[in-house]
């Protein structure tokens, strides 16, 4: 007999001008980790959502240890065994790290009395066990995002949940944190968990999961053993055709230097001496590992961080530094890595969220601003991105993350810029999506747009990139060519001191 932890019975659930969900169902045993594949858009996270209570289905069942569960919000979800780890991480950034992880369980009688003492030990209690090395007295605010992804799923740990819901876990961490994370859910496995995975990196899914389902614009294709799948298989299932390659013919051809960087070092943070150049058409990668200087650089460069020295020259012209709109003014533009905290504004619509870096753009006579030229960007930003959304008046967080990414390129392209500065363009992004992402960054090469992109994936840098410079310690380490070097090296030179 089939020992099912949790089943899941034709679950159905719409949004306005979209079904999200259409007759999905899924049976997930004790004991096993069963990933959940699928581009954006698919319903996988919704489907999660559903379960979780944070969303209410249309119709449908959920089964879990043989009883009927429907769960009103969250706390009743995990009151009754069931955690979720978010693609979006959901903290108090003021409070500290134990805070967060015991939030409405707090030790002694609050709001009261707080047993601190007991906070602080219960929390090494939980770290000890899955050997994580964070200050539990430590302000989140000031943790990295992979330490606060470990942060999340202590804190579903701490649950003693009989399931937990794993939604792009790996999507911040580097690969010493990954195989971290793998040892931690393997040791839950054997204690009978059950572990719903979502992510797009293939090479993960086939490694740790024992059973995988695979979504397609809101339906479950299909579920199989990991043991029978192979990458090419699972993509074809997603995205329903063959996907032939992984990155698109590189066209763009670099020309002359546009933009020299020189012994740049920042005032607060981790950056330091670094200095080079970028061409005309160019895709310059930035490898290193967490905490190598790659986001304090680009934050540096669009006005975000105070400059102590060195030199930013565009077009043989100084750059004043200090203020983003002064960098959008020069031409730049960037895509920051935590889309939730600093890229979009989820209340707002996906009209608003596309057109507000070019508001005075819409101004009319200084008195009033042209939605329908508004209206006219943003359609032109959906069809040329293909995004898919119901409208441009829903809100930005009903979209799927990968959707959300687009618009914020969207929202940056109208500003007409030449210097493009992403960071982590594609992360928890589908292998489809992504392929379109790598697209459109190659054509604004070709146009004579020059793009810098952060990237934690090698294979990616490797792919995309015409030249990759590598950072350690908030230092440039080295300068390598995509066509000639190595993964190896690359991590050689990550791993430098300098």
């Amino acid at each position: 007999m089939d020992n099912y932890l949790l089943q899941i019975n034709r679950v159905n659930k719409s949004f306005p001008g979209v079904k999200a969900l259409d007759n999905v169902s899924l049976k997930v045993r004790a004991g096993t980790i069963h990933s959940l594949m699928g581009e954006n858009g698919a319903g996988k996270s919704t489907l999660m959502k559903c379960l979780f209570g944070i969303y209410t289905t249309d119709s449908g069942e959920y089964i879990l240890d043989g009883k009927k569960v429907l769960f009103a919000n969250p706390r009743q979800a995990m009151e009754n065994g069931v955690s979720m780890v978010h693609q979006e991480l959901n903290q108090v950034h003021t409070r500290s790290v134990m805070e967060n992880i015991w939030l409405g369980r707090f030790p002694g009688f609050p709001p009261f009395y707080v047993n601190h003492k007991k906070l602080y030990q219960n929390t090494l209690d939980v770290f000890n066990k899955l050997d994580i090395k964070i200050d539990p007295k430590a302000i989140i605010r000031t943790l990295s995002v992979s330490q606060r992804q470990m942060v999340e799923i202590a804190k579903a740990v701490s649950h003693d949940s009989k399931v937990i819901v794993l939604d792009e876990p790996t999507s911040s961490l580097t690969e010493v944190e990954v195989e971290h994370l793998f040892r931690i859910l393997n040791d839950l496995k054997k204690r009978g968990w059950a572990i719903i995975y979502i992510s797009h990196r293939m090479s993960e899914i086939l490694r740790i999961s024992d059973e995988v389902s695979i979504m397609r614009d809101g339906k479950m294709v299909d579920s199989q053993p990991a043991s029978a799948l192979t990458t090419d298989k699972i993509i074809t299932m997603m995205v329903g055709r063959e996907l032939n390659n992984v990155f698109p013919p590189k066209t763009n051809v670099p020309g002359e230097v546009v933009l020299k960087i020189e012994g740049l070092t920042a005032q607060y943070v981790n950056l330091k001496d670094v200095s080079f150049e970028v061409r005309k058409g160019e895709i310059l990668g930035v490898a290193g590992l967490v905490g190598a200087g790659r986001t304090e650089l680009l934050e540096g460069l669009f006005g975000l961080n105070t400059i102590k020295s060195g030199r930013i020259i565009k077009n043989g012209k100084d750059v004043k530094t200090g203020k983003a709109k002064r960098a959008i003014k020069n031409g730049f533009a960037m895509l920051t890595e935590e889309r939730r905290l600093t890229g979009i504004f989820s209340v707002l619509s996906v009209r608003e969220n596309i057109t507000v870096a070019n508001l005075k753009k819409y101004k009319k006579l200084r008195l009033y601003i042209s939605s329908k030229k508004m209206e006219e960007d943003a359609d032109w930003a959906i069809k040329t991105l293909r995004i898919k959304t119901p409208g441009q008046k829903v809100q930005m967080r009903s979209l799927s993350g990968g959707n959300q990414q687009k618009a914020i390129f969207g929202r940056w392209m109208l500003t007409n810029p030449d210097i493009l500065l992403l960071d982590e363009p594609t992360r928890g992004i589908d292998v489809g999506a992504k392929y379109e992402i790598y697209q459109l960054m190659i054509d604004l090469a070709k146009q004579g747009d020059s793009i810098i992109m952060v990237s934690s994936e090698l294979e990616e840098l490797l792919g995309i990139c015409d030249k990759i410079i590598v950072m350690s310690g908030g230092y440039k380490t080295g300068e390598v060519d995509p066509k000639t070097t190595t993964q190896e090296e690359i991590m050689t030179l990550a791993a430098k001191c300098v």
